[in-house]
């Protein structure tokens, strides 16, 4: 597997290169790769914590780190993406895992949510969190709320 250097950051203190490589990203898998019209920049960047894997200087893997109150009441952990270029190399797992340590450590060990694509949810059991509430729509695409017990 390729060395991944990983970087978390608030947004204040991204480069422009690095909102630039993460707004890239996310457009490349959420909107062209999956079809889905959306609006990416909702307002809530300026308020979380962004983690970066880097390849070199490729974005491999990202995820945003959500505060409690900000889209849940509980902590989350959203936008969770790996690049095309880099799948196949458990850098899902890995991001996921420096993820949720990394919310551990930033916002104390708390219960985390996500809203995850429904046929990722064996991906997010693997990972200990556990389906809560129905089936939602999306932009699209089918969505399930799943919990992670602190811990």
């Amino acid at each position: 597997m390729a060395e991944v250097s990983w970087q978390c950051k608030s947004f204040a203190n991204l480069s422009g290169a690095e909102v630039y490589a993460i707004l890239r990203l996310r457009s490349e898998v959420f909107v062209v790769e999956q079809n889905c019209i959306f609006q990416d920049a909702d307002n809530m960047d300026q308020h979380c914590y962004h983690l970066m894997g880097w390849v070199g200087n490729d974005l491999a893997a990202y995820t945003r780190l959500v505060p409690k109150g900000v889209a849940y009441n509980y902590i989350s952990i959203g936008r969770v993406v790996t690049s095309p270029n880099y799948r196949g190399r458990s850098f899902g797992k890995a991001l996921m895992l420096k993820s949720i340590a990394k919310c551990n450590e930033l916002f104390g060990v708390e219960t985390i949510k996500i809203g995850a694509q429904l046929y990722l949810k064996k991906f997010y059991e693997s990972l200990g969190f556990v389906h809560s509430g129905e089936v939602y729509d999306e932009d699209g695409i089918d969505h399930i709320h799943m919990l992670r017990d602190a811990g």
